[in-house]
């Protein structure tokens, strides 16, 4: 009980020192506020970064793996041959894809090309407009939704119809607020119909790739945009959706063995193609995020360090003003044990008040980019308790000299203070 006591008294003590000495407080206060504050906005971001990227993940579905010619994880590529072997991969082909079509447990493939130029409508025009030229089975994999209009058919997608859908952005800087659907529209010269307006749902994944709901972009079926938009073949990547009966590990095995065969590579032979699963992506989300954090560990640690030296700094001056009120305490009997306990609580709740005011900012932060981007940003709450933790630690680790000369003054000393 007594220990509960001594608690509610350094922490009284330590408001006193606090309205006492408010500059120097304020600067402990402030070291400790940004440790915590970098710490607890950098797990916020990264934490709603992740989220959101597993959301556009699961999206395209959990056992739906990529086929591509180049590496998408970090590989050090320095621009030469011997680093940069991917550079001499042959492209995904169209008799790759249709082969991979064919293989048992495959559900479905998904053709993927990129491509951009200028959409205009009568007077109005937008450059530099990026689209995705798909196959037709391309919404089971993007959680867009499509009104008015609809999806390209199967007839328009093997014909090489030039048809396309906008999302609103463009849309709206194409149309304005004048019906779109069914209107000719110009894509780099070439007359292509307005089919549908899609919404693609917000996600980082997306943002970074420049296909948020706020970027004007395109959808073109894959052979419309080779035959009228001279689309290269060469950047093709597929998405593999296995059936729900097999594993994605044997569909992956079977597309492996069968690539391999038909691009003639021997069992030493390096693969001239990837194969890549959702593990992967998540591990060079992991790989680049998890070393943007420990630089933001980094710099929280030092911030936490000025914040520490700051409570050295107070403390001594505090066991240095209460010298003589420390004398008479232990004149009237209080052991070292009780002394040294109340300048830990004192230091330790200057700290915290330190991590309260940054856990403060970050929240706020979090609340602004949540509000103001597609980033669910939030405060996990494993960044709060390992804040506050850090923070009480500090306050213990930086406490403890002051603490202890406090507790080591000789009462006969201490009481000839002046």
């Amino acid at each position: 009980m007594n220990r509960f006591l001594l608690v509610f008294e350094g922490v009284g003590m330590a408001l006193e020192s606090i309205r006492s000495n408010k500059v120097r407080a304020a600067l402990t206060i402030a070291g400790v506020a940004i440790g915590v504050f970098v710490v607890v906005a950098m797990g916020a971001v990264v934490n709603g970064i992740r989220s959101s990227f597993q959301q556009d993940l699961e999206q395209i579905g959990a056992t739906t793996f990529i086929v591509q010619r180049r590496s998408s994880g970090i590989s050090g590529c320095d621009g030469t041959d011997e680093k940069c072997p991917d550079r001499s991969n042959p492209p995904i082909s169209f008799a790759e894809w249709e082969m991979i079509k064919r293989i048992p447990g495959v559900e479905n493939v998904i053709g993927v090309l990129g491509g951009g130029g200028n959409f205009a409508y009568r007077n109005s025009r937008v450059d530099n407009v990026g689209y995705d030229a798909y196959s037709v089975e391309w919404p089971s994999v993007d959680a867009s939704d499509i009104f008015p209009g609809r999806n390209f058919t199967r007839t328009e997608y093997d014909g090489g119809t030039p048809v396309v859908l906008v999302n609103d952005t463009l849309k709206a800087q194409l149309f304005g607020e004048s019906e779109a659907v069914g209107k000719q529209i110009m894509i780099n010269g070439r007359q292509f119909t307005v089919i549908g307006i899609y919404a693609p749902k917000a996600g980082f994944l997306k943002s970074l790739q420049g296909k948020g709901p706020d970027t004007p972009r395109a959808i073109i079926p894959i052979q419309a945009a080779v035959r009228s938009l001279d689309v290269s073949r060469n950047s093709l990547s597929l998405l593999v959706r296995p059936e729900k009966t097999v594993t994605q590990g044997e569909v992956m095995d079977e597309v492996l063995a069968s690539l391999r065969a038909r691009r003639g590579l021997r069992p030493g032979d390096r693969a001239t193609f990837y194969l890549v699963e959702q593990d992967r992506l998540m591990d060079t989300f992991n790989q680049l995020f998890g070393a943007i954090f420990a630089v933001g560990l980094a710099l929280s640690a030092v911030a936490l360090l000025v914040g520490g030296v700051g409570v050295v700094a107070i403390m001594m001056i505090s066991v240095t003003e209460r010298t003589r009120e420390i004398g008479v305490r232990k004149a009237l009997g209080a052991t070292s044990g009780t002394i040294r306990w109340q300048f830990l609580v004192e230091a330790s709740t200057m700290t915290t008040i330190g991590a309260l005011a940054g856990l403060g900012l970050g929240a706020l932060l979090a609340w602004v980019i949540r509000t103001n981007t597609s980033i669910p940003a939030a405060l996990p709450a494993s960044i709060v308790a390992t804040a506050l933790i850090a923070s009480a630690v500090t306050g213990v680790a930086f406490g403890m000299l002051p603490a202890m000369r406090a507790s080591r003054l000789d009462p006969v000393e201490a009481l000839r203070h002046e």
